[in-house]
């Protein structure tokens, strides 16, 4: 019995995850950008984001949570953004930026994390956003001047 209350719940709880990224990548291509959903991405250690977006010269590799008042990131998380990043796009850091994303209701919150702090190996152990904060990334205006 109990294992099939497991079984629904985990169903459930992927499917949240699931909503908040394709939700995401409708929001980001309503503001300008070309967003895909990776659906393979999972807890494996394959350096996948759960969605790549570009603007412009810049690109963005999100990992997205959908929560109720806040949202954790645990370091490894964030270290599978920048290896991404870092192993299959061929530009500078300035043009790619790895993004947590929480999806708080109808509030998204998005922080961007910097890669001097993950060049020096300053990324807490786990990355959190509240609902009362403020991101430092706004996705309606930001590096607008690249287009």
């Amino acid at each position: 019995m109990s294992t099939e209350l497991d079984r629904v719940r985990l169903r459930r709880w992927r499917k949240r995850g699931f909503y908040s990224e394709t939700a995401l990548v409708k929001l980001l291509q309503k503001k300008g950008y070309n967003a895909v959903r990776i659906p393979v991405s999972n807890p494996s250690l394959n350096p996948l984001p759960d969605i790549i977006a570009r603007r412009g010269p810049h690109l963005y590799a999100f990992e997205v949570k959908n929560a109720t008042y806040y949202a954790y990131y645990p370091k490894a998380q964030i270290d599978k953004l920048f290896r991404f990043l870092d192993q299959f796009i061929p530009s500078g850091h300035a043009e790619k930026h790895a993004v947590v994303a929480a999806h708080l209701g109808k509030k998204w919150l998005f922080r961007e994390i910097s890669w001097t702090d993950w060049e020096k190996d300053k990324i807490p152990e786990k990355v959190r956003i509240l609902k009362r904060d403020r991101g430092n990334l706004n996705v309606d205006t930001c590096y607008q001047s690249d287009m």
